[in-house]
């Protein structure tokens, strides 16, 4: 601490001490210092370069509740460590602003449900890759729990129906948080991967590629009513023609009639089809 900052308001003239680095003091002194300025918050003016200063500084001088917060969370797998506290911090301004000197509590047990708070809806609201029912999302939490516990008491890894007596659940349950964890970590598709051959590749080299004749299904989905209300000879001739893949002669054969006849039948059909499938979209 440095010299006293004189603040001054139009209800009392008030001592704050200048402090130059205020996430440097000892949580022993920070809690007394905490008291002292969370007095002086409460009548000093909003917006004032005073409050300003009250309100940074307590901040600043209580980031260390915001990182032993974080420190829980460290092993959760998701996020840089950076953005937890960032999040945390959050929490803990809400806590200042809302504290109230007439409650008998101390600061510090105000704060930290209102850190971890925030922390918990960070990760819940950011963490899963895909959207999984909230549900799922404690039961992969207590699968978790469930899984090391025993993997220590067993020394292996527990089974199904190990898992769902000390979950009190059923292993239909236990297996669906299985397959929703699944869905807390995603991987780039450029992520790259070691290949015994030269270098890396990315993920995306493993994967299929795009089936272009996916969108061949809508309009198959549009002709099935349209082809149903064609007469039974037309539908006979399109069967042939495109599921039988015989050629128009052949057809023709069948049926008795010249193939020019076929060729017209089955393009007075498909121009039918097609202006069913324009007036349709």
């Amino acid at each position: 601490m440095a010299v006293a900052a004189t603040t001054t308001t139009d209800a009392q003239t008030t001592q704050l001490p200048e402090i130059v680095d205020p996430a440097a003091i000892a949580p022993k002194n920070a809690r007394e210092l905490t008291r002292l300025f969370l007095d002086q918050l409460a009548v000093l003016e909003e917006g004032t370069r005073e409050h300003q200063y009250a309100r940074n500084t307590l901040i600043e001088m209580n980031i260390s509740l915001v990182k032993f917060a974080a420190s829980r969370f460290r092993n959760r797998g998701s996020g840089e460590m950076e953005d937890v506290v960032q999040v945390g911090t959050i929490g803990l301004i809400k806590a200042i602003d809302r504290f109230d000197l007439t409650r008998e509590v101390e600061f510090t047990s105000f704060a930290i449900p209102y850190i971890v708070g925030e922390i918990k809806r960070f990760f819940r609201d950011t963490s899963w890759a895909v959207h999984v029912p909230r549900r799922l999302q404690e039961a992969r939490v207590e699968l978790a729990k469930a899984t090391e516990e025993l993997r220590t008491r067993l020394g292996r890894t527990p089974t199904v129906h190990e898992l769902a007596q000390l979950m009190n659940l059923s292993e239909e349950q236990v297996n669906e948080a299985r397959i929703a964890s699944n869905g807390y970590v995603s991987s780039s598709l450029d992520a790259a991967l070691s290949t015994s051959d030269e270098g890396e590749t990315a993920l995306a080299d493993f994967l299929g590629t795009d089936d272009y004749a996916l969108e061949l299904v809508e309009d198959f989905q549009s002709l099935a009513p349209m082809i149903a209300d064609l007469g039974e000879r037309e539908r006979c001739i399109l069967h042939m023609r495109f599921v039988d893949e015989l050629t128009q002669a052949q057809i023709g054969e069948r049926l008795g009639i010249s193939q020019m006849h076929v060729s017209r039948l089955i393009k007075r059909t498909l121009d039918r089809l097609r202006d069913g499938l324009l007036t349709t979209d």
